[in-house]
């Protein structure tokens, strides 16, 4: 599982509050960093800051779930300016980092991977999900977990998986909703109102129905049925959509569809695309066993970049998607080679009414 600058969260880049504020933030006393890296931090900071703290009745947008966070504690210098103290760093784009073998790669090379995305895609397929309204949530529940690392350096630390829980308007009409193991829900997606004047002295109706652009990085039901099925257009329209958003061209496209597999519920053909897709990125490989959060094992396939290999996992049999997971392939501060910094499982995915309703539990 990447971690990019969410996803889900979401890569993923999220809406700057405040951007005349941002420039008056000093950036966290972290060593190394290139100034874009400087300005995510800047950004990440401030928004933690109005999350925590809103001010003059604004009340703070949120953005996209975004899952692939590495949340890091600034210094103290950099604490006075946020409750909690957590700003986000981004390990993936660590600079002067390229593409590594890692360890456990059974094969240097695509055709393996791309044999193993083929029969994949073709058990995608012919999946049966059953039609989702424009007027419903996609609900997913997963396990997650993800590591954090003081900003003066040292071993990354991964708590126990714990259960994340998504509620996304399908159409995006409709604010969603994040509740996750241990803190309070959050709002999700673009829940500021909307007015419409009918006339001069009228009063100011709410407009219903409202929807913000659907993109790769931040996607709805809806637009994910409309991707194309062609491998070839689609893994184009992946890298077009998500160009500058950091990292090198393929590692970006593979995180991108990672992101889709992991938090949306592509229709059939749609995701049996994505895994063609991901068969013609360059540098995919096989790994032979690899785990989820809830302990499922299966077969993995992953991308090495920056130090870091991200893994998905497939069960062996059905060759569903399981899960993600992340692990360190060069050693250093953060840890030691093979040191697992995420990892997810994808547990339920189904459509309910409203937020907050979860699926009823199937019988055998």
């Amino acid at each position: 599982m990447n971690f990019t600058s969410r996803r889900r969260t979401h890569h993923r880049s999220e809406e700057t509050e405040g951007p005349g504020l941002t420039a008056l933030l000093p950036p966290p006393s972290v060593p190394g960093l290139d100034p874009d890296r400087e300005l995510l931090l800047k950004e990440a900071l401030l928004r933690e800051a109005a999350v925590a703290e809103p001010r003059g009745g604004l009340a703070p947008r949120a953005a996209r779930p975004r899952r692939r966070l590495v949340r890091v504690m600034v210094p103290a210098v950099a604490c006075a300016l946020a409750v909690g103290g957590v700003v986000v760093v981004n390990l993936v784009d660590a600079p002067g980092r390229g593409t590594t073998a890692a360890p456990g790669d059974r094969t240097p090379g695509t055709s393996e991977a791309a044999q193993l995305l083929d029969r994949i895609a073709l058990a995608a397929a012919g999946e049966k999900q059953p039609t989702v309204r424009a007027d419903q949530f996609v609900y997913i529940e997963s396990k997650v977990a993800f590591a954090g690392q003081s900003a003066g350096g040292g071993k990354v630390i991964t708590p126990p998986a714990h259960t994340r829980q998504v509620w996304l308007s399908a159409d995006g009409s409709r604010p969603g909703l994040l509740r996750e193991e241990g803190e309070p829900d959050s709002s999700l997606g673009d829940d500021a109102p909307v007015y419409d004047l009918d006339r001069r002295g009228a009063t100011p109706r709410p407009r219903t129905g409202h929807k913000k652009a659907a993109s790769i990085s931040d996607p709805t039901h809806e637009y994910v049925a409309s991707l194309p099925t062609d491998p070839d257009a689609l893994l184009k329209l992946i890298r077009d959509e998500t160009h500058g958003q950091g990292q090198d061209p393929d590692q970006r496209a593979f995180t991108a569809i990672g992101d889709l597999l992991a938090e949306t519920w592509a229709p059939p053909q749609v995701g049996a695309a994505l895994y063609k897709a991901a068969a013609k990125i360059p540098g995919v490989t096989v790994i032979d066993a690899a785990t989820d959060a809830a302990g499922r094992e299966g077969v993995a396939v992953a991308r090495t970049a920056h130090g870091q290999q991200t893994q998905w996992v497939f069960d062996r049999t059905t060759y569903a998607f399981l899960g993600e997971r992340t692990v360190l392939t060069e050693s250093g501060d953060a840890g030691p080679a093979g040191t697992v910094v995420g990892t997810s499982a994808v547990l339920t995915r189904a459509a309910v009414d409203r937020t907050g309703e979860t699926p009823a539990p199937t019988t055998a």
